[in-house]
């Protein structure tokens, strides 16, 4: 029986076996780092200070018990989530009424202010590590309020790098949704802040949870104002695992499990979000 010719609109068989090798080594590529990461963590400390081997000899899991006794890393997971959650709350909450308000309502200055949002992210962040510095000492000097080494400090100055990115990501994503939502739930008796959080917020979920995820991610992974901004007990993940490498020996195999410890939370909102990512914006909304 001879074999069904292929279809007029299928790709070439070269292009077919040429994507699945760049695929391959691709994946090879990606999982190569994650594989010595583990490999590592499961290894005493004199295998992983020696000559790397791909195949360990011996493997144990008290690394993963000594990262929480080496260093305090519970109490830096605890700042960084209360700063990270913190940070991308506040972001998508203001994100979504400014990017709404300036959506939704046409008035003199609208496009310098959209312009002037997008522009902040230009500027590399340690311009601004000095005068944040000296603003948070200033205003702890003023008025009280301990800003520089305290976990609020740290989320305001989350806050001033994903809040103009998280803004103008929502005005286009609320562009998209029909303002038929809108006039329909007005007709209804909805206010416009009714409507906004009872059919446009619903309705851009894909969007806000975008924006979720950069505001967490800019807040989780963030070195260089952690590293300023905090002391001892306000001290966050990124900078904590610093803690492992001492003046006489670095601890490899903690460093290694604490990474992949670190990374829990970040690949698990990941895969509980990804279908709000990829999910269609008002797909059957309006009729």
């Amino acid at each position: 029986m001879p074999s069904p010719s292929p279809s007029p609109t299928a790709p070439p068989r070269s292009f077919v076996w040429s994507r699945r090798v760049f695929l391959t080594l691709l994946t090879g590529f990606v999982l190569l780092p994650v594989y010595v990461m583990a490999s590592s963590s499961l290894k005493p400390l004199q295998d992983v200070s020696g000559r790397f081997r791909w195949l360990p000899s011996g493997l144990t899991v008290r690394p993963y018990l000594d990262i929480w006794k080496t260093v305090p890393l519970a109490e830096y997971f605890v700042n960084s989530l209360i700063v990270a959650g913190a940070a991308t709350v506040l972001s998508v909450v203001v994100a979504v009424f400014a990017a709404y308000a300036v959506s939704r309502y046409r008035f003199r200055g609208r496009r310098v202010f959209t312009v002037t949002v997008l522009s902040t992210q230009m500027f590399p962040g340690i311009l601004f590590l000095l005068p944040l510095f000296l603003i948070f000492v200033n205003v702890g000097n003023t008025t009280g309020v301990a800003l520089y080494g305290s976990r609020g400090g740290l989320i305001l100055t989350y806050l001033t790098f994903s809040l103009p990115f998280s803004i103008w990501m929502l005005i286009g994503y609320l562009d998209s949704v029909p303002r038929d939502l809108d006039e329909a739930a007005m007709v209804d008796g909805c206010g416009p802040l009714g409507a906004l959080l009872r059919v446009v917020v619903p309705a851009a979920v894909p969007g806000i949870v975008a924006v979720a995820v950069y505001a967490f991610m800019t807040a989780w992974g963030e070195v260089l104002f952690a590293s300023v901004m905090t002391n001892d007990t306000t001290r966050t993940l990124a900078v904590g695992l610093q803690g492992y490498a001492t003046q006489n020996d670095v601890y490899w195999n903690q460093v290694m499990a604490a990474s992949l410890v670190v990374s829990v939370p970040v690949v698990a909102g990941f895969l509980l979000l990804q279908r709000y990512l990829v999910a269609g914006l008002t797909a059957g909304a309006v009729k």
